[in-house]
This record gives structure tokens, sequence and C-alpha cells, in this order.
């Protein structure tokens, strides 16, 4: 954040980086969806898929009350203020780094593995905002949004586990070996 940019205007630029990960998120999670083999990925991408759209449609809802002096919203209001025409009408240029990651090797482990990745990366990208954040409406903000990351991450983890046919997922064992084997 430079010294004559306000935490607003900071915060009005990088939602659009924020909001350009969430669709390059959702747009990977749709094709991810669809490339899946396992009903449980495909479940769990769709769910991702989904709550990438809300993301986006907060996200912008409140870069745009800052952008015109207003102020911060909570999650909830700011998918309230959000429509489907004002998302439709947002494409953006250029390539998406992780539909090119997928291309190179398009399997159902490379697909958890790139998504675990983004996620990773959403985590820290938000809880580096909430770091910064200066007013309560902020800090709540960014809280319900990162904690929904965090819960992308768990379920992508435990998905990638599934895959690796570890025995687990999540916590409930999925297969025994004594079945496995009789």
């Amino acid at each position: 954040m430079g010294i004559e940019e306000s935490r607003k205007d900071y915060i009005a630029k990088v939602f659009k980086e924020a909001f350009r990960s969430e669709m390059d998120g959702h747009v990977f999670y749709v094709h991810a969806a669809d490339l899946t083999s396992d009903d449980f990925g495909k479940g769990v991408f769709n769910r991702l898929a989904a709550e990438e759209l809300m993301h986006l449609d907060a996200i912008r809802s409140v870069a745009e009350s800052l952008e015109k002096g207003g102020d911060w919203m909570n999650y909830k209001d700011a998918l309230q203020a959000a429509t489907v025409e004002k998302r439709e009408s947002f494409v953006f240029p250029g390539g998406n780094e992780l539909m090119e990651r997928l291309k190179v090797e398009q399997s159902d482990i490379n697909a958890v593995s790139i998504a675990i990745e983004n996620e990773e990366r959403a985590v820290e990208f938000y809880s580096d905002l909430l770091k910064g954040a200066e007013t309560p409406d902020e800090k709540v903000f960014l809280t319900e949004i990162l904690e929904m990351e965090k819960v992308h991450l768990k379920l992508l983890r435990w998905e990638y586990e599934s895959l690796l046919r570890d025995g687990f997922w999540g916590d409930f064992m999925e297969f025994s070996v004594e079945k496995e084997l009789g």
C-alpha cells in the first residue's frame, strides 16, 4: 500500500486481483468436476465452483461500495447486493494458470493437487489482508471469507487422501483391509 493510497483504495485494487483469482478458481473447479471420475471429487469440485461464484459476488459488492466511498459489508449483505448480470459482464481476457497446469496432466490427483495449491494461496491472501484490517466491518468480512477458504482447503485435502486410498476420507475409515481381501 503506497503512502498516498488509502486503505479503501488499496482494498478496491487488490480485490480486482482476488476477483480474478476466484473467477479462475470457479472455471477450474467446473472443469475439474467434469474431469474427475470420483463421485466424492465431483461433489467437492461442484461445491467449490458454486462457492467461488458467491465469493465473486461478495468481493465485487464490497469493492464497488469502497470505490464509491461507501463502507464495508458483511458477507451476507455483500451477497444480497450482488447481481448475476454484473458477474456475467465481468470477463477477463487472458489465460487461466490453473487450467494450463491441468492440461499438462488431466488426472483426478493432479486436479486436486492444483486446487489445494490454489486454496492455500487464497488462505494466505485473505490472512494477509486480515492482518492489515482497520475496521471491525473489514475484519468481519475478511474473517468470513477466510474461514470459507479454509473449509475449501480441508475438503480438498480430504479428497486428496481419498484418492491416495490411504484408508480414510477426513476422519472416517473409507475401507478396511479385511473387506478388501475378503
